[in-house]
This record gives C-alpha cells, structure tokens and sequence, in this order.
C-alpha cells in the first residue's frame, strides 16, 4: 500500500547565492557525425529547445593534417569547416579538444584506440594514442589551426571558445603501449603529456594570446594531475582553466555489486580533485568538468550491464538534478559540466542504455527532458526551508521577478522504494501569480516505462510515433494560484519543475 505524507516546502525570496548556469553543457561524440544527418537532426532539437549553450568536440586533427611530397606539413580545413560553421549557426559556444596525434606526425604509425564498441570509430577511423615524434610539429599544427579559425571567425568569436589539450592521457588514450596504473601514468605518460600541453599552449598562444587554453581532460589519476600542475606552475606555462572527467562508478562495479549508483560518487571525486588543486596551487584556476556521467563506458550499454538501463528511465533525470543541486552547495568552482553523449552511434534498437539523449527512433529520453527543465532556471539561488532528506530543491528566481523551482525526489541509491508524497511547495510572502509545472516520473515523461508497460518489441511506425508523443515534454499543470501554495504529488525519482511568474 502506497503511503502518502504531506510535506511543506518554504521558498523566501531571499537570495543566498549568485550562479551561473554551469550544467547545461554536453561533450558531443561522435564529432563527425555533425555533418551527417542524424547528427545534425540531434543538433537541431537541442538548439531549438536550447537544452544545451556549450559543445565540445575534437579538433579530429587527422582530418586536416597531411604531408606533401616534400615531406611538409600541410592543412586541408574544409571538413573541419563544415563543423565548426554548423555550430555556430546553431549559436552553440565551443571548447575544442586538440587531437588527435595525425598519423603522418606521430612516432609510431600505428592507431591502436578505437573509442568505441566496435574496432574501429566512427566511419571506420581510429585514434592515433601515440605522441608526435617532433613536438615542434605538433605546436605548428596548433598554431595553425588556431590561427585559420581567428581568420576564419573573427577573434570576438574563437575568445569566447576554450582550447584544451588532448583527451585523457592519463589513461589509455594516449600511448596505448603503456600500461593503465597509477604509477605508470606519472613514469612513462605524464613527461609526454607535459611536452605536448607545453607545445599546445605556446602554438595556441602563438596565434592569438586572448585564447583560453585549458587541460588535462584528466580520467582518474590525481597523481598525474598533481604532476602536470607542479609542470605548469615550474614552466610558468598558460593555464586558463582545470578540465576533469567525473563518473560516478564503473558499469563492472554494478555487474559485481562493488558499488551502487549514487551522486555521492561524483561529488566525492569532485572533492579528491579540489583537494589536489589546492595542494599544488591552484585554487583559482576555474574547473570544467568536461565529461560526466552516473557510469563510465557510453559504449556500453545493458545487454552486457543491466544496472545501466537507468540511463533510459526517471532515475537518469532525477539524478542530474540532484547532482546540480550537490554541486552549487558544495565548494565549486565549476564553470561547465558536460554531459558525455557516446553509443549515439552503436544503437541497433532503441532502449538499451547507452549514454546519450535520443534513442535509435529519435525519441526524447527523460535525461534529455530533464536538461530542458534545468535551462529554466535563473541565476539567483533563494533560500528554502525543506525537511526531507530525500527532496533535494533548487529555488531560484530572475531579476524581474519569475521564479523556477527545480526538486529531485530520490533516496540515496535511487531504490523505488520512497512512498509517494503529497507536497506543497509555499512562496513566502506572495499573493497571486501563474504557475506551471513540468514532471518526470515513471508515469509521466517517460517513453521507456510506456514502451515497457506496453509490452512492445519491434515498434511499428504508429508506436513510434506514440512514443516520441510521450517523449516531449508537456505542462501537467497551468493555473492560476492564491495564497503562494502550489500543491504536487511526487513519486520516487521524480523530477519536477515549477515556474512562478507573480503578479
């Protein structure tokens, strides 16, 4: 039997915090899928919707750099043109990851890292993991890019975009031949790693000293960050920005029952790489977290990992809030977070958790719905008396006024087993004003509870289109309220948005 209870959650209007929209980012992968449909048809929705305000990609540098018959260095941009002029078309704000190691450039000629599933990336490609075998021409491809894209877009533009160097070379994406472990990331990737940056910066910097540069797009290892920030601070080098990964587990500690899904994961880590930061520092330096995730592995999904099938349900989305809210009340200094949307071209069906918005039909999962809720929020944090631990709110209202409340209902591992609460969520000292609100839950927002309590398999083009129906989001509530009392029903891992615009 359902138990309900009724809890009052109290908004003042008084503002305890300033903050910047820093969640409302995504790492868009694969990169060379912006320029094919499919990618583009993604691209164009997020737009519309304006979900997301900053993409990063990779630069793809083996798309652009060639040698001539003369053995030089030459630069074939059209490509990477195409994409970069399609985002800013959209009106999206970049950060570019430089990379990857061009074949013709690096000491060995083998690309052994595939970033995928299958053996090869995207379109057949692969990931040259191996350092240049002159740095010197690694820094004029930096500069030379950098440099077509100031005449290309004009400086006003590519200042307002960040450069980072390379992607995770802590690990196994760079220099395949060395073993993955604490020690070896510091003995045999870190001095690498050091010169490649060394070289990025200068070669960015060479072009244009307004560009912000950033690194090390680091996965796992804190010692290898504190090397790189000792390497930096010693060389007196440019660093504009920290950028991280955060996951919150492994999909095998799932498999084995080693750990539960839970945002304490993500903000534990978060905490271990500040606390490193701080040792060697660099306490200022802002941080991008530029790939997130509850698991690592968007290339994997639940036929091998059931546990992952959450990326396709409510949880994902109650999830997302609640770390938003985690975040702005721990000590950040984040300026962006970036959802990691990969496997968005492995799927062969539609709901099997891989790790990214849309599923194979093009139909909004609740993930996607809960990062439109997010982008209504304003930039002033109110004050809010709430005593359930397990209703995480996020209040917040503009200067004219409107306000947007965001609340994750949830336990700490996400189990179903919260009961179902009546809630009233009360504006203190306000008469009369409009409200809406927006829910996700198992029953509301939610294409794979339907497709699941449907009992569907192959979906015909008339349950696909059922399905996309359910996948856009839609008011389950507009009225006209007295008194400031909104009154909601929250279920376990729901998300709700409600926005309050006073009269």
């Amino acid at each position: 039997m359902v138990i309900l209870e009724e809890i009052v959650i109290k908004v003042s209007d008084e503002i305890i915090k300033k903050q910047k929209n820093f969640w409302n980012a995504c790492l868009f992968h694969p990169t060379d899928a912006i320029e094919d449909p499919w990618g583009k048809r993604i691209l164009d929705r997020i737009a519309s919707d304006k979900s997301i305000h900053t993409i990063r990609i990779y630069t793809m540098f083996e798309d652009i750099v060639y040698l001539d018959e003369y053995g030089k260095l030459q630069y074939d941009f059209r490509v990477s043109d195409l994409r970069l002029d399609y985002l800013i078309e959209k009106g999206y704000n970049l950060l570019l990851s430089y990379g990857g190691i061009p074949d013709c450039i690096a000491s060995e000629t083998y690309s052994s890292i595939s970033m995928a599933n299958n053996k090869t990336r995207y379109k057949g490609k692969m990931w040259n993991s191996n350092p240049p075998k002159d740095y010197a021409l690694w820094e004029e491809i930096c500069y030379e890019y950098t440099k077509h894209n100031i005449e290309r877009y004009g400086i006003e533009t590519v200042s307002e975009w960040r450069c980072q160097c390379f992607n995770e070379p802590d690990v196994d994406f760079f220099m395949a031949g060395c073993p993955t472990n604490s020690d070896t990331a510091v003995s045999c990737r870190l001095p690498e790693y050091c010169k490649l940056y060394e070289s990025f910066q200068k070669g960015v910097r060479r072009a244009s000293k307004e560009i912000s540069v950033g690194g090390p797009a680091l996965a796992v290892f804190l010692n290898f960050l504190g090397g790189f920030l000792d390497y930096v601070k010693e060389k007196n080098l440019k660093l504009d920005f920290i950028t991280l990964h955060n996951y919150g587990t492994e999909p095998t500690c799932l498999l084995e029952k080693k750990e539960k899904i839970s945002v304490s994961n993500n903000i534990n880590k978060y905490l271990a790489h500040l606390k490193t930061i701080k040792a060697h520092g660099f306490e200022n330096t802002p941080i991008i977290i530029d790939e997130w995730g509850m698991a690592t592995c968007g290339f994997f999904n639940s036929e091998k990992y059931p546990d992952l099938m959450c990326r396709e349900t409510e949880v994902f989305s109650a999830y997302f809030a609640k770390l938003i809210y985690k975040f702005i009340h721990s000590e950040q200094k984040i300026e962006e977070l970036m959802i990691c949307l990969s496997g968005q071209h492995e799927m062969t069906q539609d709901f099997t958790g891989f790790r990214n918005f849309f599923t194979l039909h093009f139909i909004a999962k609740p993930i996607y719905n809960a990062y439109i809720l997010a982008s209504k929020l304003h930039n002033n944090i109110l004050n809010v008396e709430n005593n359930n631990k397990n209703i995480f709110v996020i209040p917040t209202k503009d200067n004219a006024g409107h306000y947007a409340v965001l609340l994750s209902y949830s336990s700490e591992y996400f189990e179903e087993n919260l009961p179902t609460i009546s809630e009233t969520i009360y504006f203190d000292g306000k008469d009369k004003g409009n409200v809406t609100v927006w829910m996700i839950d198992k029953e509301t927002t939610n294409p794979y509870r339907l497709y699941e309590k449907n009992k569907i398999s192959i979906p015909t083009e008339q349950e696909i289109c059922l399905l996309q129906e359910e996948g856009r989001l839609k008011p389950i509530k507009i009225s006209e309220v007295v008194n400031g009392n909104i009154a909601i029903t929250l279920s376990p891992n729901a998300t709700c948005l409600i926005t309050y615009d006073t009269k």
